[in-house]
C-alpha cells in the first residue's frame, strides 16, 4: 500500500535558516552545545560532531571549538565519552553520580559512534587556511587515539567491526535490534531510580520501563567493573555487532587517512589502511542473507538480529557491499519508499516492532537521513540521495527543529528546538 502524499505548508527557508542559527546560539553553553536544554543538558559526542557543521555555515571559529572542547574530555587512553557532565544538573538521570568513572571532567563510561574524524575533514576542507592546518594537526592524534581504542576495545572479533556493550553507546538507544540481546541482562539488584526523560517528555515517546531497567542494569555493570573496557568487552552480558557503528567508523577511518596521509602521519596512516582492509572483509559477518540486508549480529548468541533498521543503509556511506548487496539494499529503500510517507523511519512501517513515535522504533532522525543520503549520492544513487534530502527538509518544516520525525505524520517527536536538526538544516537539508 502506498503512503498518501501530504500537502506542505510552513516557514520560508529564510526564516528557517534564521530559527536554526538561534537554536544553535542559544544551546551554546559556552565552547560546547547541549542537544536540548531540558533532555540533554549536557555535552554529547556525535551530537557536537555534526553540531560543528551547522556552526560551520555562520561560525566556523565557533565550528572547531565544539570539537576541541570534546576532546578536553577524552581519557589518557583514547576513550572518547557519550557524555561530559561540564555543569551540575539534577534534571538528568544518571548523572555522574551514577557513572563514577572518576575523570576530569566527569563523563560517562561509554562512548558513542565515531563520526569526528569525517566532520573534521569536512571542517578542513571547507577552509584550508594556515589556522584551520593548526587545528586539524593538533586534533588528528587526539582522534586517531579514538579510532585506535576503537580497534582495541569494540573489535573483539578482530573483524573490523565494532561490538557494543550498550544500547546507548549505538546511539540508536532504544533500537529492537538490541531486544533479544538485552533479554539476558540481569535486572534484578538494579538500585532504584527516578527517571527524568519521562517527565520532559510524553511516556510514548520514550523506552519501557523494562527496557530502561536494561540500561541502568547495564551502567551498574560497568561501573563495577571499574570502567576497565577490556574487562567488559569480555564479560559484559550484552555484546552486538552494530551495523550502524561498524560503517560509521569505517567510514570515518576512510576520512582520517585521508588526512594522515596529508599532513604527514605515516604510522598512523598505515594502521588506517589495515583497519579499512579489515572492515571491508568483516562487514560480511553483519550480512543477512535471509533477509538481504546489513543487519547488527549477537555476538554472545552467533544470530542476526534480522532487523532491518535506518543503519542497515549506512553500507553506502561506508563505501562498502557486493553488487548484489548494494542492489539488495537499493531494493529495500524503494521498499520502505512505498510504506512510508517520509525517509527513512529508523524502523519501517508494517514491521512487528514499529512505533511512529517512539524513540528509535519508527521515528525519523535527520542525521542518520544526511549519513545514508551522502552515501546515496556518493554512489551515484542520486534519486534516493534527493528523496531524502527533501524529506528531511519537508519533516523539518512541518515539525521545526525536532529531535525525530514521525515516518507517517511528520510530526515532531523527542525534544524540541533541538541542536543536531538545527545544525542538518543549515548543513545540507535547506540548502
Amino acid at each position: 500500500m502506498e503512503a498518501e502524499k501530504i500537502e506542505l505548508q510552513g516557514p520560508t527557508n529564510k526564516a528557517l535558516h534564521e530559527a536554526a542559527e538561534k537554536i544553535l546560539i542559544e544551546n551554546d553553553l559556552g565552547g560546547y552545545s547541549v542537544p536540548n536544554r531540558d533532555v540533554y543538558p549536557f555535552q554529547w559526542n556525535w551530537d557536537s560532531a555534526f553540531v560543528a557543521l551547522g556552526y560551520a555555515q555562520f561560525n566556523l571559529d565557533r565550528a572547531w571549538q565544539e570539537l576541541e572542547t570534546l576532546f578536553k574530555g577524552q581519557w589518557d587512553d583514547g576513550f572518547l565519552p557519550q557524555i561530559i557532565f561540564w555543569k551540575d544538573n539534577a534534571g538528568y538521570f544518571p548523572g555522574p553520580e551514577i557513572w563514577q568513572t572518576n575523570q576530569q571532567p566527569r563523563t560517562s563510561g561509554i562512548s558513542q559512534p565515531p563520526v569526528v574524524a569525517t566532520i573534521l575533514r569536512q571542517l578542513w576542507e571547507q577552509n584550508q587556511n594556515a589556522e584551520a592546518e593548526e587545528k586539524v594537526k593538533q586534533l588528528i592524534p587526539q582522534v586517531f587515539a579514538l579510532h585506535r581504542w576503537f580497534a582495541s576495545f569494540r573489535d573483539p572479533l578482530k573483524k573490523g567491526l565494532v561490538v557494543t556493550t550498550h544500547p546507548w553507546e549505538t546511539g540508536r538507544d532504544n533500537a529492537p535490534e538490541w531486544d533479544e540481546a538485552a533479554k539476558r541482562v540481569d535486572t534484578s539488584n538494579v538500585t532504584p531510580y527516578v527517571r527524568q526523560d519521562t517527565k520532559h517528555l510524553d511516556k510514548k515517546m520514550r523506552p519501557h520501563k523494562e527496557d530502561y531497567d536494561r540500561f541502568i542494569a547495564m551502567v551498574e555493570f560497568g561501573r563495577d567493573a571499574g570502567w576497565d573496557h577490556k574487562k567488559i568487552i569480555e564479560e559484559s552480558p550484552f555484546r552486538v555487532a552494530d551495523v550502524g557503528m561498524t560503517m560509521m567508523l569505517l567510514r570515518a577511518n576512510r576520512d582520517l587517512l585521508v588526512l594522515a596521509e596529508q599532513f604527514g602521519f605515516e604510522g598512523e596512516a598505515e594502521f588506517l589502511k589495515n583497519q579499512i582492509s579489515l572492515s571491508e572483509t568483516g562487514v560480511d559477518y553483519l550480512w543477512n542473507e535471509e533477509k538481504q540486508a546489513f543487519c547488527s549480529r549477537d555476538v554472545i548468541s552467533g544470530e542476526s538480529t534480522g532487523i532491518i533498521s535506518s543503519a542497515s543503509f549506512l553500507n553506502f556511506y561506508a563505501d562498502v557491499g557486493s553488487a548484489e548487496q548494494r542492489a539488495a539494499t537499493e531494493a529495500h529503500i524503494d521498499r520502505i519508499a512505498k510504506v512510508s510517507q517520509f525517509l527513512m523511519p529508523s524502523l519501517a512501517p508494517g514491521e512487528e516492532q514499529f512505533d511512529a513515535m517512539r524513540y528509535w522504533r519508527g521515528p525519523i532522525w535527520a542525521v542518520v537521513n544526511y549519513m545514508i543520503a551522502t552515501g546515496c549520492a556518493e554512489q551515484g544513487l542520486e534519486k534516493w540521495a534527493d528523496k531524502i534530502r527533501n524529506d528531511t527538509a519537508a519533516l523539518i518544516k512541518i515539525a521545526g527543529f525536532s529531535e525525530a520525525f514521525n515516518p507517517e505524520s511528520g510530526e515532531g517527536t523527542g525534544g524540541t528546538d533541538f541542536s543536531w536538526t538545527a545544525a542538518m538544516w543549515l548543513h545540507w537539508a535547506g540548502k
